[in-house]
């Protein structure tokens, strides 16, 4: 099985992961295009959900809630973070745009431990990770400090020219606090959308070693292994990462045979 997911160029789903889809247990991942008064309905009995407005402006409305036109910017590209809203298992969801929307909805099990809520671009750490051409700039949606039981959502923003997530990492060892056991998802953006970027994922053993190009809006899935991301000069890269695992905290290893990179000009 590829671990590539190529986007739907036409019609409202984008793209979608599903477990059973990705022969895995825990991250589920779907993203939409919506026109002016189009909706999508999310409703995930068994799952939390993190509805993230990637771009466009929506209103999102459940049986006890109401949050009206959340959007932050008019493309993923821009210097701005996103809305996103939190919902728990079990609660139905009706997302309408006001104009024309992208959308991010990532899901993982849970047993209704937290409540729906609003998370507002304001409440989001927004950091610079690596130095020269290892620079990224990120943005924390959903981290493991903030309430939620699987999830973990996180998007990156990669000048082109850059590697990202990089040196290569992985975390798929349940080893706390050395490094933690999640699968993950990259959603990619390109810009000028014509453009393409180059992920790998590979495991030491390289059971897995697969090299991929990714157009805008393609999904790779991560079930283990590092994952490295390079962009080519004159495009840049964004991508939306959803992880979740047995355990909701974020640890990683490098590779070692790359880890040489980090201290090369310390």
């Amino acid at each position: 099985m590829s671990l590539l997911v190529k986007a739907q160029r036409e019609g409202q789903t984008i793209a979608r992961v599903t477990p059973q889809s990705a022969c895995w247990r825990y991250v589920g991942f779907a993203a939409y295009r919506l026109e002016p008064n189009e909706v999508v309905y999310v409703f995930e009995p068994e799952r939390e959900v993190c509805i993230v407005v990637l771009s466009g402006a929506v209103d999102v409305e459940t049986p006890n809630q109401t949050w009206r036109s959340l959007g932050s910017r008019d493309s993923v590209f821009e210097d701005a973070a996103p809305y996103a809203v939190y919902l728990p298992p079990n609660v139905r969801a009706t997302v309408r745009a006001n104009r024309a929307a992208e959308l991010g909805v990532a899901s993982a099990p849970a047993k209704g431990e937290y409540p729906a809520r609003l998370i507002e671009p304001a409440s989001m750490k927004r950091s610079t990770r690596g130095k020269s051409l290892n620079t990224r700039y990120v943005c924390d949606i959903l981290p493991q400090t903030e309430p939620a039981e699987s999830l973990l959502v996180v998007e990156v923003k990669t000048p082109g020219g850059h590697a990202s997530s990089y040196p290569p990492h992985k975390h798929d060892t349940d080893n706390i606090p050395h490094e933690s056991s999640l699968e993950e998802t990259y959603y990619h953006r390109l810009d000028p959308p014509q453009g393409f970027a180059f992920q790998r994922v590979y495991t030491d053993s390289r059971d897995i070693d697969e090299s991929m190009a990714v157009e805008d809006h393609d999904v790779v899935m991560v079930p283990r292994g590092y994952h490295p991301v390079i962009v080519p000069y004159g495009y840049d890269s964004y991508y939306l990462n959803v992880m979740a695992g047995s355990q909701r905290v974020w640890h990683f290893n490098n590779d070692p045979a790359h880890e040489w990179i980090i201290n090369k000009d310390a």
